[in-house]
């Protein structure tokens, strides 16, 4: 079941709305930013509750949350065990964020988790629809794909099935998978993210000028928001 669409106003925006855009950076397989999707939606929802009228445009920047992840993935609680220290450490990690996943409707399932994911084909993936429209629905597959289902959402046959029950062509989405392009492109694009001092995620810039990292509360993303707006009304 998706959520409730980011993409707010499908139709253009008349001339008494605010323009929002919001480039989101983050990873598939980074749970806080899976959290983030939803606490974003509960922030504009705050904000039209106040009578604002907001043209919210999404933007889906990579970030390669583990970027020594060998291509074919790596076993998944091994890794979390060594870089977190232990079994123990880890259950607490994982209920800590299942809390959070829960105040706003998420059930994480971690222990379905077997492969500790490459991301650069679902970025690629992200990429080439961006280029089509709106990727809400894709999105939300994809985390939950990962975090939901345990599939692993580095293998392009998993990411190949997503996009199609998303209502991609499959023989596009096979051709271009199996490809190198904008592969490159993509990597670049995360320096980029880097480059501007992105070092977490989710991080959420605001029309190219105004930056908050974390999934934080909705009502901090809406005030950091309120902040945003009226600065640029100034």
């Amino acid at each position: 079941m998706f959520a409730p669409s980011l993409q707010t106003n499908p139709n253009p925006p008349s001339d008494a709305m605010t323009l929002l855009n919001i480039d989101i950076v983050s990873d598939v397989v980074c749970p806080w930013c899976f959290v983030g999707t939803r606490r974003m939606a509960r922030a504009l929802d705050l904000l039209r509750a106040e009578g604002r009228e907001l043209a919210v445009t999404m933007r889906w920047l990579p970030f390669f949350l583990n970027p020594d992840t060998p291509p074919v993935g790596e076993p998944y609680r091994p890794f979390l065990e060594k870089k977190f220290g232990g079994a123990a450490a880890v259950e607490a990690l994982w209920e800590r964020v299942r809390s959070a996943g829960r105040s706003v409707g998420l059930e994480l399932a971690f222990e379905k988790i077997t492969v500790r994911a490459n991301t650069l084909q679902a970025h690629r993936l992200l990429h080439w629809a961006q280029q089509r429209g709106d990727v809400d629905a894709l999105v939300e597959r994809l985390f939950a794909a990962n975090f939901h289902n345990g599939e692993h959402v580095g293998d392009p046959a998993v990411l190949q099935r997503i996009a199609v029950e998303c209502g991609y062509p499959a023989a596009e989405v096979a051709a271009y998978l199996a490809s190198d392009i904008d592969t490159e492109l993509v990597r670049a694009e995360e320096r980029r993210v880097r480059e501007l001092g992105v070092r977490s995620v989710p991080t959420y810039i605001f029309d190219g000028r105004s930056t908050i990292s974390g999934a934080e509360t909705p009502e901090i993303l809406a005030d950091a928001i309120r902040r945003h707006l009226a600065d640029a009304a100034a």
